[in-house]
């Protein structure tokens, strides 16, 4: 029996498909594994490479299974598809998994820590409260609209929806109030609860070198530099700024053919949460310089004078990410290029 070199696997909640293969790409098996007969099984199998696509658990069975002594590789799924034969099942996705990591072009998920992921969750819990909290807003302004008091969005101007439902003078009806404080009774517990978990990821940011030295850029707070901590893989894996970029997909999207270069709108094939957030903090620092002027020459004052500043604000996040590259590469702190100039 030839030995396996490469074990693919369908992860599943409780049976698991397992596909091993010889460095030929022979198949060598073809198991089905219940959860707790998988790592026992991983266990007994020579030293080798284990593939499994980057989805929900594959941070935690990569640690588990990397920690037997296997070299543990996670595909993102958009790349294994293609490997698929034919019709999908369990046995066709393990075996696409394995063949898939076997390119020597292909590209992997690092294995987040558990500290990683215990950020992530304090990340994507006060992303979901904001959500849900403007839901309620949004409900809220609705529901007043019929009764004639308009409010602009944002939380930003709850108070005055509170101060039309508790005007007594007003028209509105009884059961329009009643209801309307229990929208913005909730309303404040949520605006309390995102409040305590920015402070948590404040002092998250607060305690490593990497957010600290993040911060220093105009346009990246706390919350930004914990996602790009988070969420992107150490930057040392990216050969140029201009490869975080765009694996953010903060650059255009390519349809070239022929020698003809055709680009596109912003490609937005990254990681959502960091591009969002750089985005937002690019808005920031247009908006300041709108108000407040910038040096005469400088990079920012002549876009601004050609371009509107949406453009101008995706174009400011695409380099926000690759001097991030380079700050985080070279362990330095951010240089103002005006300054430096000067």
């Amino acid at each position: 029996m030839e030995q396996v070199t490469i074990i693919g696997i369908d992860l599943a909640k409780r049976v698991f498909q397992v596909h091993g293969a010889a460095s030929d790409g022979k198949v060598v098996f073809r198991k089905k594994l219940s959860r707790a007969q998988l790592l026992p099984f991983l266990a007994g199998q020579p030293r080798c490479t284990v593939a499994m696509e980057a989805c929900a658990t594959a941070h935690e069975w990569g640690r588990a299974i990397g920690a037997l002594g296997h070299a543990v590789r996670l595909l993102p799924p958009v790349y294994v598809k293609p490997f698929v034969k034919r019709q999908k099942n369990d046995v066709a996705d393990a075996e696409a998994i394995a063949e898939a990591a076997c390119r020597p072009t292909m590209r992997f998920v690092a294995v987040k820590t558990e500290e990683q992921q215990a950020r992530s969750m304090i990340f994507r819990t006060r992303d979901l409260l904001v959500r849900q909290r403007t839901q309620l807003i949004n409900a809220l302004r609705g529901h007043l609209a019929e009764h004639g008091v308009v409010a602009p969005q944002g939380p930003a101007h709850v108070k005055r929806l509170a101060d039309a439902i508790e005007d007594e003078e007003s028209l509105i009806q009884p059961i329009v109030r009643d209801v309307g404080r229990l929208y913005l009774q909730q309303i404040a517990i949520y605006s309390e609860k995102i409040t305590e978990l920015e402070e948590t990821l404040r002092r998250e940011a607060a305690r490593s070198e990497t957010t600290a030295r993040l911060q220093t850029m105009p346009g990246i707070g706390p919350i930004t530099a914990i996602a790009i901590e988070t969420y992107a893989p150490p930057l040392e894996t990216f050969r140029r700024g201009r490869d975080f970029a765009a694996w953010l997909g903060l650059v255009p999207l390519q349809k070239s053919t022929g020698g003809k270069q055709r680009l596109g709108r912003t490609s937005k094939m990254g990681q959502r949460d960091i591009r969002r957030l750089l985005i937002v903090g690019a808005m920031a620092v247009v908006r300041w310089a709108t108000r407040k002027g910038q040096p005469e020459g400088s990079w920012l004052a002549r876009m601004l004078t050609r371009k509107p500043p949406m453009l101008v604000a995706i174009a400011l996040a695409n380099k926000m990410a690759r001097s991030a590259w380079a700050m985080l590469t070279k362990r330095e702190n951010y240089r103002d290029p005006a300054a430096a100039s000067a």
